[in-house]
């Protein structure tokens, strides 16, 4: 059973290093949330390192001016680690050929910038292309994700699998929240595209690419090795954020306000009868559960 706290500090001190989410726990899209700033601003000055680790389909060069814009502070993090980071990288390898078809909004662009010139692992050049001429697909998520839903997508999709071509999924997320709008993500195409048969790779939570990459990050920045027994993975995605700290063997804080808040009957706090049958749903058990990360 997992172990309800009531603020982070509770448990701060049995880590060296955290690999925080950003939508749910740290912000809402919209604006940060206070009491999580603080939390982070805390373990940060007491000599903790705060790693974020996102599914931003973006890389993360572009993940820091977002955080700017939208005022979460730089001095209580070291480092970001984006979906985009790794999903460049696997693309540049060539397995989606040098041909491209984008999915998804047009300030996603920013994935592709550079990649031509920047990346070292460089192994073709990466033309993007219309739908009919392409190899291979880059899903960044819906192009409109106001009023889009996977479904407006199926006649292509269908098409996609039948030419036999393979897809990227930039962001492994279902949905997020903005503000206080539920939006459909990259993984829900992915998802429906696995779904009907077709072949959707995904690189961010839960799976390893991301965690790989991350790990090289932060013990650069900390100048020795984390052992995983110091790394908290904290995050309100259960299939992502935690499924992710299982598979990886690291310890998790599931926050409960996020995604999970309406089934959790989560305001400030979870209701423990109810988060533990969705825990039992989920078949996943993070080590310790909190309302809103503060």
């Amino acid at each position: 059973m997992t172990n309800i706290i009531n603020k982070f500090s509770e448990i701060s001190t049995n880590y060296d290093a955290i690999f925080c989410d950003l939508w749910g726990c740290l912000h809402n899209g919209i604006a940060p949330f206070e009491e999580a700033i603080n939390a982070l601003d805390k373990f940060s000055n007491s000599g903790g390192i705060v790693h974020l680790l996102t599914n931003s389909p973006r890389p993360s060069s572009d993940v820091y001016k977002q955080l700017d814009k939208i005022g979460v502070p730089r001095n209580i993090y070291q480092g970001i680690t984006a979906s985009g980071d790794a999903s460049r990288e696997a693309l540049v390898s060539g397995k989606y050929g040098a041909k491209i078809f984008h999915i998804g909004p047009s300030r996603d662009e920013i994935f592709f910038k550079g990649l031509n010139k920047d990346d070292s692992q460089l192994n073709i050049q990466i033309d993007r292309v219309p739908f009919n001429k392409a190899e291979g697909i880059v899903c960044t998520g819906l192009f409109d994700d106001d009023v889009e839903t996977p479904f407006d997508y199926t006649e292509q999709l269908i098409e996609a699998k039948n030419r036999g071509l393979k897809m990227l999924c930039a962001n492994p997320d279902i949905q997020v929240d903005r503000g206080t709008h539920r939006i459909y993500c990259a993984g829900a195409i992915a998802k429906a595209f696995n779904d009907m048969g077709g072949t959707a790779d995904n690189y961010g939570k839960p799976h390893p690419p991301i965690y790989s990459l991350a790990r090289i990050r932060l013990n650069k920045i900390a100048g020795k090795v984390i052992p995983d027994k110091k790394i908290l993975c904290v995050g309100d995605g259960i299939k992502t954020d935690i499924h992710g700290a299982v598979m990886e063997n690291l310890d998790s804080l599931f926050v409960t306000g996020g995604l999970a808040a309406e089934e959790t009957n989560t305001f400030k706090q979870p209701e423990a009868s109810k988060l533990g049958k969705f825990l039992a749903a989920s078949q996943l058990t993070p080590t310790y559960s909190i309302g809103h990360l503060r």
